[in-house]
């Protein structure tokens, strides 16, 4: 390649890298409209498959390109829906998303292998775990408390009503969150290691 085609392809790859950044941000967005809740959790806590289009962008652009994936998307989402908690539901959703989608990214950048998209996958969920435990416990739990005008107690007692062994918001965060996050990043692993590499090849063709 001469100087004056790689002077030419850098910003096409960098455009078309942007329109698939966007396409991937728009998915997710879309997705998080399609929402199910669990048995295990009060209702405000329900799954969705957003995180799928996100990590699928950040294995094929980096971790940093899967952050702004999940702000993009969090967004469009506000902009189309708006917020019923005074964005702490978005703000949760992006930080606990992040926890996942970041250590998995920097696993399969280091090394790009389906062993590796594997560890890095185990590895996020691990960390959402951890993290979304932690948020909820210390930081979300007492700004829901906020938002929806009601005591903390209150809150606490939604969880005891699905688990008895829940009697304040530490237990509440390791018995209902904890597991909630699990299902949640078990379920966006599987779909993400099954299509990511049939997406990577489309957008590798398209970029050709």
């Amino acid at each position: 390649m001469t100087t004056k085609e790689a002077a030419v392809a850098t910003p096409v790859t960098s455009t078309r890298k942007v329109a698939a950044i966007g396409m991937f941000a728009a998915i997710a967005a879309v997705l998080m409209f399609f929402e199910l809740p669990l048995p295990i959790t009060p209702s405000f806590y329900k799954l969705d498959f957003s995180e799928v289009p996100v990590l699928i962008g950040t294995f094929c652009y980096g971790p940093l390109a899967g952050v702004l994936i999940e702000l993009v998307k969090i967004l469009v989402k506000t902009v189309i829906k708006g917020t019923s908690t005074a964005f702490v539901g978005e703000i949760a959703n992006f930080a606990i998303g992040c926890a996942m989608i970041i250590p998995a990214g920097f696993i399969y950048k280091a090394n790009k292998t389906r062993k590796s998209a594997l560890i890095g996958l185990v590895t996020g969920t691990l960390v959402m775990s951890l993290i979304g435990a932690l948020l909820n416990a210390y930081v979300l739990l007492p700004a829901y408390s906020v938002a929806y005008g009601m005591p903390i107690d209150a809150l606490v007692g939604m969880g005891t009503a699905i688990n008895a062994s829940v009697t304040d918001v530490l237990s509440f965060a390791v018995l209902l969150v904890v597991p909630f996050n699990l299902i949640k990043g078990v379920a966006v692993s599987v779909l993400t290691f099954l299509l990511y590499k049939h997406i990577s090849r489309l957008i590798k063709g398209a970029n050709n």
